[in-house]
């Protein structure tokens, strides 16, 4: 089957093998499958990735974690996608051929698990078909356009950094850039009753999507700073700051910008290393918040969110390309006036 292969460093189209599944696991040819920006960052920094996530596992290596690649091999990436189920393996009982499903990206083998489109085994959706776990496949419902439940991964992101936050009703929100990740934490902030959001970013097309996404006001840092724009609009309220970039120097310059005793919830990822003055936290009494994924919980919620229209993904949907069209489409993303979400539709060709 036809995929969009990690290579080198590179993105190349090319043939791999036919998946076939195993005990508890579930083929299913790939609908939609959006392009996070995450694998951008990937396809020039995942060595980084393999290794800040070994790190993070404590005392597993990095050939044991979930991110376990072998980058002298072949990778398909792919995490955000919906898919319908062709064949199941043995013991498979909750989901059956012909059902529409979308799955947390994660791949059980006993008591090892793998990340889907970060693995050397498991391929992610860039691809024709891809291998589930059966018992994290939660069928779409009937109606639900599947290129919009493709967006559930990255939107349960967004959930899933507002409830680490800690943010509450009262609270101002400033959101700090309004890419893919900034605009599902407006999504996530608009649902949990957060009166006062405000979105920081250069380009007017992600501000326009930022308002429809829930962002009470938007702003083009150029012209007005971000936190000029949260005091103006929350007053005294206790500020929330969500650093949605992830480039060196915004955690420094949202700490230098939060007011004492401000919080920071930082989901952009930064795969450099980057500076901070802890002094400076000390001496505002900083909380620095990290967010990464979502739990099962917030995964089937936000799919639900979708499902009743809580979240309007429609507008976030930008391109549709076939396999072939992923190597363009990591370029075209770059234009954020042009895009916001692509999907890799493989039956586009």
């Amino acid at each position: 089957m036809r995929a969009a292969i990690m290579r080198n460093s590179q993105l190349v189209i090319d043939e791999i093998a036919e998946p076939t599944p195993g005990p508890m696991q579930v083929l299913a040819d790939v609908i939609a499958c959006g392009i996070c920006g995450s694998d951008l960052h990937a396809l020039l920094h995942a060595d980084k990735l393999i290794a800040a996530a070994a790190a993070a596992s404590g005392e597993v290596s990095a050939e044991q974690s979930a991110f376990a690649m072998d980058l002298k091999k072949d990778v398909v990436m792919g995490h955000e996608f919906s898919a319908r189920v062709t064949a199941v393996g043995a013991g498979v009982t909750n989901v059956a051929p012909g059902d529409v499903v979308v799955s947390m990206p994660v791949m059980a083998v006993g008591a090892s698990i793998a990340a889907i489109g970060y693995s050397n085994t498991f391929n992610g959706g860039y691809s024709e078909r891809l291998l589930l776990f059966a018992p994290l496949c939660i069928k779409v419902a009937e109606g639900l356009d599947p290129r919009h439940a493709a967006l559930t991964e990255p939107m349960a992101v967004g959930v899933h950094a507002v409830a680490k936050s800690g943010i509450a009703p009262g609270d101002t929100a400033l959101v700090l850039g309004a890419g893919p990740v900034g605009l599902a934490v407006i999504a996530g902030l608009r649902l949990a009753g957060i009166d006062s959001i405000v979105a920081s970013d250069f380009s007017p097309a992600r501000r326009k999507l930022a308002e429809h996404m829930g962002a009470h006001v938007t702003v083009d840092p150029r012209e007005t700073p971000a936190i000029e724009a949260s005091r103006k609009h929350g007053g005294s309220k206790p500020l929330v700051i969500f650093e949605a970039v992830g480039v060196p120097n915004m955690l420094a310059g949202a700490m230098k910008d939060a007011p004492r005793g401000g919080r920071i919830l930082v989901v952009g990822v930064c795969m450099e290393d980057d500076t901070v003055q802890p002094a400076m936290g000390i001496n505002k009494e900083l909380t620095i918040q990290f967010a990464l994924g979502y739990t099962p919980d917030e995964f089937n919620r936000t799919l639900a969110y979708i499902a009743d229209g809580s979240i309007d993904v429609a507008p976030l949907i930008t391109g549709e390309v076939g396999v072939a069209g992923v190597p363009q489409a990591f370029k075209d993303l770059a234009n954020p006036e042009a895009h916001a979400k692509i999907l890799v539709m493989p039956s586009l060709g």
